[in-house]
């Protein structure tokens, strides 16, 4: 099964080199490794023509945020399974391509998932919190359930019947392309039980008061425009993280 993987950048000299040799690692045999600059004005491009064994692709240009750099990805992918890995997130073991991939084959759902743990920027292995996602029930959509998206694998059939990301959010549209990919009825997706990346704290949506207040509002709209819910799922979508940070068990990073 080809895996294509999508890492979005933009002055991200600091960190890709981690997320480079974490895919390089990967023991799955087939990955097609994309990454989508956004004009780095540091040494970004660089870094990643010397790191970069499993790239494929490389475009580096100007864009319109996140999510139009993820669509380019998109346009490039000729995987089976398509997914995201930004440029300061890494994966937690090198089996974890494989085994998304294992699931997939084993499942034939049209998503595969994982766990996820949240690390300090300066640290990989310091866990601040964990998100456990448990199996996939559509019900649980209404009740602010999601995957992590970094974890989120999904079919490239499915990926050209959704059209990609909503550009016009800036900060919310990985949760809106989760609620029209696991919304739509009989959507189906497998959830594999482990940690399979590590994301550094400090994203876009968390930097600032406003940062979280239009994350609010976009999530909220992504919500609406699904049909999948409203401000009580908002509510209970926020709630469901508090207890991450209850839970370190750093061994799952062994």
């Amino acid at each position: 099964m080809k895996i294509s993987v999508v890492t979005v950048s933009f002055n991200s000299a600091t960190t890709v080199v981690d997320t480079l040799r974490s895919v390089a690692a990967q023991t799955h045999p087939d990955i097609e490794h994309i990454v989508i600059d956004g004009g780095s004005t540091d040494n970004t491009v660089a870094l990643v023509r010397q790191h970069g064994s499993r790239v494929v692709h490389l475009v580096s240009e100007r864009d319109g945020g996140i999510y139009d750099a993820m669509n380019k990805g998109l346009a490039l992918a000729t995987g089976d399974l398509i997914g995201f890995l930004n440029a300061d997130d890494v994966y937690a073991e090198p089996g974890s391509v494989a085994a998304l991939a294992a699931e997939a084959a084993r499942s034939g759902a049209e998503a595969v998932y994982g766990d996820l743990v949240y690390v300090r920027e300066d640290d990989l292995t310091a866990v601040v919190r964990m998100w456990r996602s448990g199996a996939f029930r559509p019900h649980q959509l209404r009740l602010g359930w999601m995957p992590p998206h970094p974890t989120l694998y999904v079919r490239r059939s499915t990926m050209q019947t959704l059209g990609g990301f909503n550009a016009g959010l800036r900060i919310a549209a990985d949760y809106d392309f989760v609620l029209r990919c696991l919304g739509r009825p009989g959507a189906t997706a497998a959830y594999l039980p482990k940690v399979l990346v590590r994301m550094r704290t400090g994203g876009a949506s968390n930097r600032s008061l406003r940062a979280l207040l239009q994350k609010s509002r976009e999530d909220l709209q992504a919500l609406h425009n699904s049909g999948v819910g409203g401000i009580f799922a908002l509510l209970c979508k926020n709630a469901r993280k508090l207890p991450q940070f209850f839970r370190r068990e750093r061994s799952v990073l062994r």
